[in-house]
């Protein structure tokens, strides 16, 4: 019976802990750490864009990571000033550290004069990414 009971509290806790990642994944929200941080467009290889800047850290074997190269590209082709950047985690481990980017894809949304004002873990939602853009200008 003992067992069972066991069985029981790790299958509630395994699920609550796979509830509360799904539910924090891809959003789209602020970190203290990242106030006042400032990327150029020699750090990022790319320019930045007039109006803000979407900066996608991704990884060769991380599938979500197209899923969210696709949604930034569309939102950046929809939003006039807006520009997406993919960076390879990979090569870029010195930047990755310097962030702290604990995994793939990350995105960072940058103002017009690449300040750091969001990040998304994981796979962000296009709204989510329009509405922190919003911010951003």
């Amino acid at each position: 019976m003992t067992g069972l009971m066991v069985c029981v509290a790790v299958l509630a806790a395994a699920s609550a802990y796979g509830v509360l990642q799904k539910r924090r994944s891809g959003r789209v929200r602020v970190r203290g750490r990242d106030d006042g941080k400032r990327l150029g467009a020699d750090r990022l290889g790319g320019e930045l864009g007039e109006r803000a800047t979407l900066v996608q850290f991704s990884s060769a074997f991380c599938a979500p990571c197209r899923a969210t190269r696709r949604v930034l590209g569309e939102v950046a082709g929809m939003v006039p000033g807006v520009s997406h950047i993919e960076i390879d985690a990979e090569e870029h481990l010195d930047l990755v550290r310097e962030l702290d980017i604990l995994k793939t894809p990350t995105v960072l949304v940058l103002d017009a004069d690449g300040r750091i004002v969001r990040r998304a873990t994981g796979q962000p939602r296009r709204a989510d990414v329009i509405a922190a853009l919003g911010e951003a200008v």
